[in-house]
């Protein structure tokens, strides 16, 4: 078997732009053999005078279709190794049309051209120039003329399945019309000019008859076994074939490497990572949590996972994780997304370490990548990453009290205690340090209870001793939303390297696990402050400017009656137009002893996905002053992997003071109406 660059996903190395070089050097040379630098040849097809074009149009299709159907044939290559292109009759059909206009206007196609050029031609000059010009124009206007784009999109058809032959029999019949191409126009340059040099020559009849022959002996090879997949792939309905280059040319067919990284230390349930490079390679390295699938195995084997939670694919690149990815969306799964630069990004982006890049880290990106490292390598950390690097903790982003009792005293772990400070005196994990939560908030542009800047926030974590690369675990008391608040100030800071214990204290206390009443020894630190990491706070404007706009989601976690305007403990009562009402208790659970805990992953997933369209729609999520609404946002990005979440602190503190936005008074509604 032959692999070829385009299934090595290699077509960006120097190898093939060495070939790449040296083919177009030749196929150049070979066009200004034949003539081909000259445009008042080229035009002379139009006048029937030198039907050159159309005699080396039909050699190079012939040449390649037949070179190409005996590799197939003989086993050597598969068709699913080269890019089959897709067809797009709005775009190809206009691009035709630019094409011969361009073509008959200046005798010249970008390629003729550029051997023009090598032969000192100026109108080859000229023509090329209004290439790069139309290029530009063509950037300019793309907005305008992307509809082209998948205009008439029938994804990839098979010539010879559309007009209901075989692939042999449409090979044949495309060589006969070839061959007779060959003779007419040898009869219509005699007919124009006088002139005909191959007209009934030995070498013309030789050539067509080893055209036909090598046609006619492609029937004696076995079908290709791709054959039946190419017919297959050919009757895709257009509307699946549509959606999926549709979530191609949005980047929703995609995972970045840090995404993967962050969803899979934060064990988010019904998410398969699936490698389908050969089993040895798999077994020398892969990522934690993959499982191998051979190609031809994937959709039996992944049948229970279709269109539910997510099927990631990766390769060494991406081209076989595409062609995969293809196959099982005209088999119906809809939730197939490649890993962006497969393998090698991975490693490249998310376990290279901190020292060894070339670009700068800030203390929370390096950080991260440590987190990273210590989860998917584990042991394998080299000596000198161990005597440089601290230890970090994998964990998940809600992690049960078993999982922290086993963690203590690791180096690297942190754990930080929200509940007051009397409880926290009278016994608390041991090791953990206590911290009000409050402290992280303040008054913020005449704003109350805002969370504080980054700089200040950095400051809090270096009274407490913290360092932007430890492991953080918050425990609450009875108010899960105090540890999901404190982990807004985490990722205000880019330190995503938490988790918050579910179940609380209380959780930890009705189970008996060790407890004591030490206050720990802390030494002053230095956090680093980052204040690019917070791109997830918005404020009024931003909400406003998006309200009414399809597909955005506003979600008002305040209890119900605060919603409808029953209740009020602002300037106004009510809720913002088209906010939707969900309870930010709707998530948690309450057990025995009031131990308050996060729902089953399944069932969060459930009932967000009935009331959130898609993983990247934009949804804005507050409460009266971000509290509650923090809950909610980590359970969005961290239990459930929503890619676009936004949180609004200020929430309906500040919505409800500025009198010129708008509100929704549904109990005022009714009172009016009656």
């Amino acid at each position: 078997m032959i692999d070829t660059l385009y299934s090595l996903d290699a077509l960006g190395t120097s190898r093939a732009f060495f070939l790449a070089l040296l083919l177009g050097c030749g196929f150049g040379f070979t066009l200004e053999r034949a003539g081909f630098s000259s445009s008042r040849r080229l035009a002379g097809v139009f006048y029937f005078t030198d039907m050159a074009v159309v005699k080396v149009m039909f050699s190079a299709l012939i040449t390649a279709m037949l070179g190409l159907s005996y590799l197939v044939g003989f086993g050597w290559i598969q068709l699913d190794q080269i890019f089959l292109m897709p067809t797009i009759y709005g775009a190809q059909i206009v691009g035709g049309l630019l094409f011969g206009v361009g073509f008959v206007m200046g005798g010249w196609c970008p390629g003729t051209a550029a051997v023009g050029l090598a032969a000192g031609r100026i109108d080859a000059l000229v023509f090329l120039l209004g290439v790069v010009g139309g290029s530009i124009l063509f950037n300019e206007f793309f907005s305008v003329i992307q509809v082209l784009y998948t205009a008439g999109d029938q994804g990839t058809l098979m010539a010879y399945t559309s007009v209901g032959m075989s692939r042999n029999g449409f090979i044949l019949a495309f060589t006969l019309m070839a061959v007779a191409a060959f003779w007419l126009v040898e009869w219509v340059e005699k007919v124009r000019t006088g002139r005909a040099p191959y007209r009934g020559s030995p070498f013309l009849k030789a050539f067509s008859l080893a055209l036909v022959v090598l046609a006619g002996g492609l029937f004696v090879l076995s079908p290709a076994p791709s054959e039946a997949g190419e017919k297959a792939a050919s009757i895709v309905p257009p509307v699946v074939e549509k959606t999926l280059m549709g979530r191609i040319e949005k980047g929703q067919d995609h995972i970045e490497p840090e995404d993967i990284a962050d969803r899979l230390m934060a064990g988010e349930p019904d998410l398969v990572i699936v490698d389908v490079r050969p089993a040895a390679e798999f077994k020398v390295f892969h990522i934690r949590g993959a499982i191998n699938v051979p190609l031809a195995e994937l959709a039996e084997t992944l049948k229970l996972q279709k269109n539910r939670g997510l099927i990631v694919l990766y390769s060494n690149g991406m081209t076989h994780p595409a062609q995969a990815r293809d196959s099982l969306q005209r088999q119906g799964f809809d939730n197939v997304y490649l890993l962006t630069d497969g393998l090698r990004g991975f490693q490249d982006r998310c376990l290279k370490p901190v020292s060894l890049r070339t670009e700068p880290l800030s203390m929370a990106d390096a950080a991260r990548v440590n987190a990273w490292r210590a989860f998917f390598t584990g042991p394998a950390i080299s000596k000198s990453d161990v005597a440089t690097a601290p230890v970090h903790v994998a964990m998940p982003r809600a992690v049960e009290t078993h999982s922290l009792a086993s963690m203590i005293g690791t180096p690297g772990l942190k754990i930080i205690d929200l509940r007051p400070q009397p409880e926290y005196n009278t016994a608390h994990i041991p090791g953990s340090l206590s911290v009000n939560l409050e402290s992280f908030r303040g008054n913020i542009g005449g704003v109350p209870s805002m969370l504080l800047p980054p700089a200040m926030l950095a400051a809090q974590l270096s009274l407490l001793g913290l360092k932007g690369t430890d492991s953080i675990v918050l425990v609450s008391g009875d108010k899960l939303y105090d540890t999901t608040l404190a982990a807004m100030a985490f990722e205000r800071l880019g330190h995503l390297n938490y988790a918050v214990m579910n179940g609380g204290y209380a959780k930890w206390a009705q189970e008996s696990r060790p407890s004591d009443a030490v206050l720990p020894v802390v030494t002053e630190s230095k956090y680093p402050v980052d204040k690019k990491a917070d791109d997830f706070t918005v404020d009024f404007k931003m909400v406003l400017a998006q309200l009414g706009k399809p597909g955005v989601v506003v979600i008002d976690v305040r209890p119900a009656d605060f919603y409808s305007g029953k209740k009020t403990d602002e300037a106004r009562a009510g809720h913002i137009p088209g906010a939707i009402s969900r309870p930010f208790t709707e998530d948690l659970v309450t057990g025995p002893d009031k131990v308050v805990s996060f729902k089953p992953t399944a069932a969060l997933a459930a009932a967000y996905s009935q009331i959130i369209p898609a993983k990247d729609t934009l949804v804005i999520v507050h409460c009266r002053t971000g509290h509650q609404a923090s809950q909610t946002y980590f359970v969005l990005k961290r239990l459930l992997g929503y890619a676009n979440v936004r949180w609004y602190d200020a929430g309906w503190t500040e919505w409800a003071a500025r009198l010129e936005l708008p509100i929704v008074n549904e109990t005022q509604a009714i009172k009016n109406k009656q």
